[in-house]
């Protein structure tokens, strides 16, 4: 050993635990309740006006809700140090039309709000769900398709009554 230096301590394996963690302030609760608000005024604002079919917002409650009991287990699962729920899916779940529902569950679990990486994907999905959505109701009224279900409810009023 040379007069000065001092040995170097040899690197010490990484423990899961010493990850740095992605973690950052969560956006504002009121920005998270406020693009819900404006997304459920505007769509239902076109549901009335474009006549949109019972399906469209129908299909959103039905993921949203699935995709806040998805949410919620996570949350849970996450307490317990079980199995968890896979950011992919939680992710899917938002891009297929949860979002609103999963947005709900951020708040009110306190879950998912801190991570930035799953953050920014989570408004990118946000973003595109809303993008693809209004591309179809533009892309269906410019048209003219007809985007009732053969098997809509006035449909089976009609043959059961």
């Amino acid at each position: 050993m040379s007069h000065g230096s001092s040995p170097r301590p040899r690197p010490r394996p990484a423990a899961v635990d010493d990850r740095p963690r992605d973690l950052s302030r969560p956006l504002p609760a009121g920005l998270s309740w406020g693009v819900l608000v404006v997304f459920a005024a505007t769509f239902g604002a076109a549901s009335v006006i474009l006549d949109l079919p019972w399906w469209m917002p129908a299909l959103y409650g039905a993921l949203s809700l699935v995709a806040f009991a998805a949410y919620g287990l996570d949350k849970r699962a996450a307490r317990r140090s079980a199995p968890r729920t896979s950011e992919r899916t939680l992710l899917t779940l938002g891009l297929l039309g949860g979002w609103p529902g999963a947005l709900v569950a951020q708040q009110v679990f306190r879950h998912k709000t801190r991570k930035r990486t799953f953050r920014r994907a989570f408004w990118g999905t946000v973003v595109l769900n809303v993008l693809l959505l209004g591309s179809f109701i533009a892309l269906a009224t410019m048209r003219g398709w007809d985007l009732a279900l053969p098997w809509s409810p006035d449909a089976v009023t009609s043959l059961l009554g």
